[in-house]
């Protein structure tokens, strides 16, 4: 059947932008896109730790079952939310089949009618799309700005004695690789009693000791509320954790859609999180990554590429080239040339602030770094 005509038209706007997305089968080229910062979704380690495991435990189970409230809460469930807890160094842990699932469930279920949201603008689209289905109401501050994150509490908030405040940011932003200033949000929180919730999605694995993230590597962990960690980027699998007390998961097994009507991750899923949890306290690709984000961040200074770069001391760095034309063909030049560097376009990111996304890895050689951002150097400095 044809599709609707507003869809289509929808269809030829994005067209006619040059952001229309694609399905692409991964090329054979060197990666500096994927956010596999430590190669663990290639570890031979963790996979056969993870078959290891389950034959261990008797376990022979292709699916969950059914939802975690009816037969799919299998006996890895109980073991490894024990496991994240208490390398996170929180009371309590609750696995999520995504990122996407923890941020909708949460801020679609948390809060309520009369509270208030206030987030970086700059925050992920899985937690635009869960306050939109909260009954609170939300507004957005500057990015990583702190100043004006005050104005618009004082101009937004109510006298109420039973409206609660939450503040939500991200310790390291996914677009745009840059961090807040964690220590001033948690002071201005705690001074007025408002709840921070902080996505970890981009710390975990690279920042801390045995890549516990940044809120734990700052010693600040158990001033925030909420902690919404995953396991796709660095920790090379699935799923994701949301880590506070032992009512906040209470409430979230009562209320969380996302989480109470889907069925449940599967065994070796579940699996594969615990071995890759003892990986990271072992294993010396943490210090590999920080080498090469260290290298990095000189070759931009060495090649006079730091002005079009977007400070950060993560794995994510984006070189800002405006226009969706123009930065799409800067990244075919560069693919042409044997390396992956995407192309970020409006609408993901603002209009005027399109950028060329570089995920730097562990297995990155200094080689390739140099290389790149020579060929990087080429195409901007014309």
């Amino acid at each position: 059947m044809r599709l609707p005509e507003k869809l289509y038209k929808k269809l030829k706007n994005r067209e006619g932008s040059n952001a229309l997305r694609t399905l692409s089968v991964q090329k054979n080229l060197i990666d500096f896109s994927s956010n596999d910062y430590l190669g663990f979704a290639s570890s031979k380690t963790i996979f056969e730790g993870a078959h290891q495991l389950l034959l261990e435990k008797t376990i022979q189970k292709n699916g969950a079952t059914g939802s975690r409230l009816l037969s799919g809460n299998h006996k890895l469930y109980v073991e490894t939310e024990k496991i994240l807890a208490d390398f996170h160094n929180a009371e309590e842990a609750l696995i999520f089949n995504s990122g996407y699932d923890a941020n909708v469930g949460f801020f679609s279920a948390v809060p309520q009618r009369g509270d208030v949201v206030f987030y970086d603008e700059l925050i992920h689209a899985s937690i635009r799309d869960g306050m939109q289905m909260s009954n609170a109401k939300s507004y957005k501050f500057k990015h990583n700005d702190i100043e004006n994150l005050k104005f618009q509490v004082e101009r937004n908030r109510n006298e109420s004695n039973d409206q609660e405040i939450y503040i939500v940011t991200e310790s390291v932003f996914s677009m745009d690789g840059d961090s807040p200033d964690l220590k001033s949000l948690i002071a201005f929180c705690q001074k007025y009693n408002y709840h921070l919730v902080v996505d970890e999605a981009h710390a975990t694995g690279v920042f801390g000791d045995n890549g516990v993230g940044l809120l734990q590597e700052l010693g600040v962990e158990d001033r925030v509320f909420a902690r919404i960690n995953t396991f796709g980027k660095a920790l090379g699998c699935h799923g994701a954790v949301i880590l506070g007390s032992n009512d906040l998961k209470r409430y979230l097994v009562n209320f969380c859609r996302s989480f109470i009507y889907t069925t449940g991750l599967p065994p070796h899923s579940i699996a594969t999180i615990q071995m890759v949890y003892e990986e990271l306290q072992r294993t010396s690709e943490i210090e590999k990554l920080i080498e090469n984000i260290t290298f990095f961040t000189q070759e931009l200074k060495s090649k006079n590429l730091t002005s079009r770069f977007i400070k950060s001391d993560s794995a994510i760095h984006g070189c800002i080239i405006s226009g969706n034309e123009n930065v799409k063909k800067i990244a075919n030049e560069i693919q042409k040339k044997g390396f992956d560097v995407k192309p970020i376009l409006s609408p993901t990111v603002p209009q005027g602030k399109e950028r060329l996304r570089f995920c730097l890895h562990s297995y990155n050689s200094k080689e390739e770094i140099s290389e790149v951002l020579e060929l990087l150097a080429t195409f901007v400095h014309i």
